[in-house]
């Protein structure tokens, strides 16, 4: 008797979406493994390497991300309508060895974006794959948005953060929802002591003119409580977004099991803390593995 047809949609979280990676080895530790994926922005990323058994070169990139490597990928240019343009996004997928063609992947997949036009969620299921999750990846106010077609595209967080209902239409009788911005004790930021920001460190490593133009746009440190930095405030704006639009489409496209990471003080950003990110995907099924068996078993 064949297996039910299983589905993984994979949210949207910027650097936390690296625990995508964890959840996707760990399933398949347990013998669970997608026949269909949906991903939005990080999740279409990791979504993607998977559905093209590139994984294990994902993987490698992300726990090799430094500062350093970080600032090398941010294409800042502002005229573009986000800090990054997003040039080298395409440029990484690229080497990670990924198909051209969205029909090309082992694995059926929809990668999610927002059309800037109408606001309407738009499913890439076929197509240029890079570009496809590129558009789904351009997280609003840091990077640009992403013309496909006669369509700009920005992030499908803004419309559908865990995307389950495009892995119910691809046919999955077994949904599993993966969301990395879960947030414990209801928490979406913490001010903190007076202490250098983070995104200091990334200044640091800029060319001078381009350090110039990420710090006019930061606050000036002060002996007092240290204000939010304009990372951390679109950050968190993108979380109460993000977080009110989960809740109300979970609520009305209802998966089998949610697998909710604990990446509080992981911001959008940190891209160079991917084990940290990778490890929590361990946990998240760990967590829940009872939960998972049970209901496999109970749509065998």
């Amino acid at each position: 008797m064949a297996g039910p047809r299983i589905g993984v949609a994979l949210g949207s979280g910027g650097a936390r979406g690296w625990c995508h990676i964890g959840v996707l080895r760990a399933l398949a530790e347990m013998d669970i493994r997608p026949d269909v994926i949906a991903g939005c922005s990080m999740g279409a990323v990791v979504g993607a390497a998977h559905a093209a058994g590139r994984m294990d070169a994902l993987e490698e990139w992300t726990r090799a991300m430094t500062r350093a490597a970080l600032v090398r990928l941010m294409d800042v240019r502002l005229s573009s309508g986000g800090l990054v343009e997003g040039g080298q996004i395409r440029e990484v997928l690229q080497e990670l060895g990924l198909p051209e063609r969205i029909e090309d992947l082992e694995c059926p997949f929809i990668a999610v974006a927002t059309d800037m036009e109408t606001g309407r969620e738009v499913w890439l299921k076929e197509g240029d794959l890079c570009d496809a999750v590129r558009a789904s990846a351009a997280l609003p106010g840091v990077i640009s948005p992403f013309l496909v077609g006669e369509h700009w595209l920005m992030d499908g967080g803004l419309t559908n953060p865990v995307p389950v209902s495009a892995c119910r239409a691809m046919g999955a009788d077994l949904v599993i929802a993966v969301n990395p911005n879960a947030k414990r004790f209801g928490r979406l930021w913490q001010a903190e002591a007076p202490s250098p920001p983070a995104w200091m460190g990334l200044a640091d490593a800029l060319p001078e003119g381009m350090r110039r133009q990420l710090i006019s746009l930061m606050p000036e440190p002060d002996e007092g409580p240290r204000p939010p930095s304009y990372l951390e405030v679109v950050s968190v704006a993108i979380d109460v977004m993000t977080e009110q639009i989960r809740r109300t489409r979970l609520a009305a496209e209802t998966p089998d099991v949610v697998l909710n990471a604990r990446l509080n003080d992981v911001s959008v950003m940190d891209l160079h803390r991917a084990e940290e990110a990778i490890e929590e995907g361990r946990r998240m099924v760990a967590r829940q593995a009872d939960d998972l068996r049970e209901a496999v078993d109970a749509a065998t």
